[in-house]
């Protein structure tokens, strides 16, 4: 978890000019980066406990109180070991499901501005005929099967499985027996004979009809659900019990049982849908708020994601603005950034939600790095740049166009960067939440991204360590650094 930032000098040369005051911690301008420590992360990546499962699955614990749901949650290295045997190549396969991941949130807002739905595609890999709650987040990053993970129960008695955790996405499902073609998972894939809470969904049900992709077979709802990366999950529409640890149970949820799976999914059984739509989670507890705090990538440690619970008083919250025309993504007003306590000179347009749907900036546990049009990003990054000038750069990596060799250095302390709402708040980010080692040598880029697409996202590695609760009663968005 990010803990309290300490500023200080290290590089005399680059301080003077950027340093506000020691005392004004949260009117900082600059702010330390720990490389020693980061380093030294990616390395013990690799040595990790390989009975992490094990643990997590034995130490899984619910709150006992019934007036909210809350259930761990974890980083993906929990829950897989990486087929990787160094850093490099690990963030090489992260930033390449990265880019399909953003080209597919991007695909799907387009889709629903031309006013097309996916029922009018033909779907390319199989067909329909073809066969107050808490809990504790994972990151899932290693594998390429989403990026945090809960473990939850499925059925009664409750089968526990490892869920990933979407806000881009409002279909939940899991994968289930017979499989006609199922991916491998941690657990024993879901037995519905087995469940006495299973019911399959008719087809004149509201669930059946509010899917983008069904069918009816024997008046049963079938579903399918596609990604932009090519992966699917196919089957019946049915609903279930969801138990989250040990703090309670909700019925009736509806829930994919896939028998037909195909994908980045290595690991978990199936997928817990976050968004906005009303087949999402949330949207079907008819909860007033959620939140999670998103642990760190290369972490085995573990945090919560949590409904109905209190908003901690030192938040900082933003707007959250919703889409017409696309109801899964959550929006966040934000209207500029700044550099080291200089405000950046962007056109508002770059960030602004359009009438027509198009545009804006949306707040997404599944994207990594975190995209911006390509001239706001070009702005951002040449303030960066300009107040790194004394650390030495090397050669761009992947998507990242701003990197650095710091192999000699402890720490550094470098300018820091903000995001502006609409309210007039602020929220400022730690560095290790901007420049991020993409090796085990010392190489650190700015993780941000340019995109030349309409829609801008605040990806999870900004999000690390902070609490982000979605006030969907309030239509706020709230920010709580070190809340883990």
């Amino acid at each position: 978890m990010a803990g309290r930032i300490l500023i200080f000098c290290i590089l005399p040369l680059l301080c003077s000019p950027l340093v506000l005051s020691r005392t004004l911690l949260s009117h900082s301008k600059t702010t330390v980066l720990d490389v020693s420590a980061s380093i030294q992360k990616t390395l013990d990546f690799f040595s990790a406990d390989s009975d992490s499962v094990q643990k997590w699955s034995h130490s899984q614990r619910g709150s006992s109180s019934s007036t909210r749901l809350s259930v761990q949650l974890h980083s993906r290295s929990v829950l897989h070991k990486s087929q990787h045997n160094n850093y490099s190549s690990l963030t090489l396969a992260r930033l390449e499901r990265d880019s399909a991941r953003a080209k597919s949130l991007q695909s799907r807002l387009d889709l629903a501005i031309s006013g097309i739905s996916k029922s009018d595609l033909k779907p390319i890999d199989t067909e329909l005929e073809a066969e107050k709650l808490e809990g504790t987040v994972i990151s899932g990053t290693s594998q390429g099967s989403g990026e945090y993970f809960s473990r939850v129960g499925i059925g009664r008695p409750p089968t526990e499985s490892y869920m990933v955790l979407d806000t881009g996405s409002d279909v939940n499902w899991v994968q289930c027996a017979p499989c006609a073609d199922c991916y491998q998972q941690a657990d024993p894939i879901f037995e519905p004979a087995s469940s006495s809470s299973y019911s399959p969904l008719s087809c004149d049900t509201r669930q059946c009809k509010s899917l983008d992709v069904s069918e009816c077979r024997n008046d049963t709802c079938l579903y399918e659900v596609s990604y932009g990366d090519g992966s699917y999950t196919v089957g019946d529409f049915v609903t279930e019990t969801i138990t989250f640890g040990r703090s309670a149970s909700v019925h009736s949820i509806a829930i994919g049982c896939g028998h037909n799976n195909e994908g980045l999914f290595v690991g978990a059984a199936g997928l817990m849908g976050l968004g906005g739509g009303p087949l999402s989670f949330p949207s079907q507890i008819n909860t007033s708020s959620f939140s999670y705090c998103l642990v760190d990538r290369d972490s085995d440690s573990a945090s919560t994601l949590e409904f109905d619970s209190a908003a901690p008083s030192d938040a900082v919250t933003a707007p959250l603005l919703r889409n017409s025309k696309l109801d899964t993504f959550y929006y966040l007003d934000l209207t500029g950034l700044s550099v080291a306590g200089e405000s950046l000179s962007i056109s508002s347009s770059a960030f602004q939600l359009n009438e027509n749907g198009d545009g804006g900036v949306i707040v997404d546990s599944g994207t990594a790095v975190t995209r911006l049009q390509t001239e706001a990003y070009n702005t951002l990054r040449d303030a960066f740049v300009q107040g790194t000038r004394n650390l030495p750069s090397t050669n761009g990596v992947a998507l990242f166009d701003t990197c650095y060799d710091l192999s000699s250095m402890k720490s550094v302390e470098v300018p820091t960067v903000s995001f502006h709402f609409s309210n007039g708040k602020a929220l400022s980010l730690p560095a290790k939440n901007y420049l991020i080692p993409v090796d085990s040598s010392g190489t650190f880029c700015f993780a941000f991204a340019p995109t030349s697409s309409s829609l801008s996202i605040i990806g999870n590695v900004q999000q690390q360590g902070t609490r982000v609760r979605f006030d969907l009663a309030k239509s706020l968005i709230g920010f709580s650094p070190n809340k883990c």
